[in-house]
């Protein structure tokens, strides 16, 4: 008897460890990052061969296609356009697709979603589910499960969505800098309403922008296109969108959106996205984010909701031959840099308008999406280095990204004083320099005082007709548009006009 109330306290004792284990690795496991959860979930299955893998895609199909979801939402039915003639008018004004808003929203669509952890977290495109009502997924059980949207974001494209369930299959996340132009690829997904379908080809290219996200951001809101109808008011728009697709030629169709495009080892190496096509299906051309970038994206959605996106602090113009001998340089190859946010990471690692960025971290860049995904990668406080090329040498700068709150800050307290100041108070006109007269003063841009009315401001400044003004309020002036929208406001209330004339420099400050 004694000896069988051990063996039972052992057994009980055991049983309790056992369980309280448990509750303590799902609790540690419940604070894990995604990437976290797959390490340990992949750490007892290390990959063997390279990221091409092998010419057999049997494998890579079947581990990947029970984690690749259909994903079906509901939207409302309520919402129509206005009149074709004014739609068609903000369509082109917005850069839009060539179609028109359809007279009713859709009561249903379908896409595709990617399974990255056991416990439900999917990742798809943040088009399969803005503005939906209700999101079902349905599993490869044919299980139909709700999901919740934990973050999703217009720039990216990219949406994380979680179901309640567990033990689910999952798709390994592979490398996606690892990747190389003309390896094989598969697509996964459900286009067409049919269900899981696989494709194959290779990657035709990296890092390519092909604006459609862009065209998304320039669309007008029903309550932008509400006021335009009043007001006749069309909105303007940033453009603050990544891209920097892998281009492949494995078919991709409607409802493939969301799904994944893996190497032929099986791992995830971008979330398909888009299609370039005249007819609305495929031609060749498919577009997936890379899942590097959506790493980051995805970690955010997980720990805030929302992108912690960090920001350089620069507008750039991509270099090539045209480009270099309209402004005069050399280089054609970089991103020439246009202009500096104030208060910006650029701003205060001494980067100047006309810098060239050559390099980031070390790696050549060519192209915008270049230099976009890598920052899209990181967060503010993130330092990054920069290679800038300046006077025909190069030195390297570190820039801490700021974060969209502090550039927020930063541009209200340099937003500036009203000065009330229009061109007709000043009693000048203005026209562009000639290439030749800022060839002759040595200056990249201006405008030329082309009259001075007596009796008004500039004559009373003895400013003179002929004079070439480079800037007005700090702010670089090329037209006549360019000084009326100088004039409004400046840090101190004052009316500041720098320019250049056949006897030196200028600069008249007056309130």
């Amino acid at each position: 008897m004694k000896k069988i109330a051990l063996i039972f306290l052992a057994a009980f004792v055991g049983g309790a460890a056992a369980i309280g284990g448990y509750k303590m690795l799902e609790n540690k496991t419940n604070n894990m990052t995604l990437a976290e959860k797959q390490n340990l979930l992949f750490a007892s299955n290390p990959s063997k061969i390279s990221s091409a893998g092998a010419v057999d895609f049997v494998q890579a199909a079947a581990v990947v296609s029970p984690a690749v979801v259909h994903i079906q939402t509901t939207f409302s039915s309520s919402g129509s356009s206005g009149p074709s003639s004014p739609m068609d008018m903000m369509e082109e004004f917005f850069g839009g697709r060539g179609g028109r808003r359809a007279q009713r929203a859709p009561r249903a669509a379908s896409g595709s979603g990617v399974i990255l952890t056991s416990d439900g977290y999917i990742v798809t495109n943040n088009h399969v589910v803005d503005n939906a009502e209700k999101i079902q997924v349905i599993l490869s059980d044919r299980r139909k499960v709700e999901a919740k949207v934990i973050g999703r974001d217009a720039n990216t494209d990219l949406a994380l969505i979680k179901v309640e369930a567990t033990d689910l299959p999952v798709v390994k996340m592979g490398n996606s800098d690892n990747v190389q132009v003309g390896e094989w690829v598969l697509a996964v997904g459900f286009p067409l309403n049919l269900q899981t379908t696989v494709t194959a080809g290779i990657v035709s290219a990296k890092a390519r922008a092909i604006g459609i996200l862009g065209r998304e951001q320039q669309q007008p809101t029903e309550e932008e296109y509400e006021e335009y109808q009043r007001t006749g008011k069309v909105p303007s728009r940033t453009n603050s969108a990544i891209e920097s697709y892998i281009q492949t030629d494995a078919a991709i169709n409607p409802g493939n959106s969301g799904g994944a495009l893996v190497n032929a080892n099986g791992e995830l190496i971008g979330i398909n996205a888009a299609i370039a096509s005249q007819t609305g299906t495929n031609e060749g051309y498919g577009f997936a984010i890379p899942v590097n970038l959506a790493k980051k994206i995805l970690e955010d959605f997980k720990k805030y909701g929302s992108v912690k996106r960090g920001y350089v602090g620069v507008t750039f113009q991509e270099l090539n031959a045209d480009v270099a001998e309209q402004n005069k340089i050399k280089d054609i190859s970089g991103l020439l840099v246009s202009g500096v946010v104030p208060g910006g990471g650029a701003a205060a690692a001494g980067i100047k308008e006309g810098d060239i960025i050559k390099k980031v971290d070390g790696k050549e860049i060519f192209a915008s999406p270049d230099l976009q995904e890598k920052i899209g990668r990181l967060s503010p406080g993130d330092k990054v280095q920069l290679t800038i090329s300046r006077g025909g040498k190069e030195q390297n700068v570190s820039v801490t990204l700021k974060g969209e709150e502090t550039l927020a800050k930063t541009k209200s307290e340099t937003a500036g004083r009203s000065t009330g100041m229009s061109i007709d108070k000043l009693g000048a006109s203005f026209a562009p320099a000639s290439a030749s007269a800022k060839e002759k003063y040595g200056v990249k841009n201006g405008v030329i005082v082309t009259s001075v009315v007596p009796g008004k401001l500039f004559d009373s400044l003895d400013i003179p007709k002929g004079l070439l003004v480079t800037t007005i309020n700090g702010k670089a002036v090329n037209s006549a548009k360019d000084v009326e929208s100088a004039l409004p406001t400046s840090k101190n209330g004052k009316i500041t006009v720098s320019g250049v004339g056949p006897n030196g420099n200028y600069t008249f400050s007056f309130n």
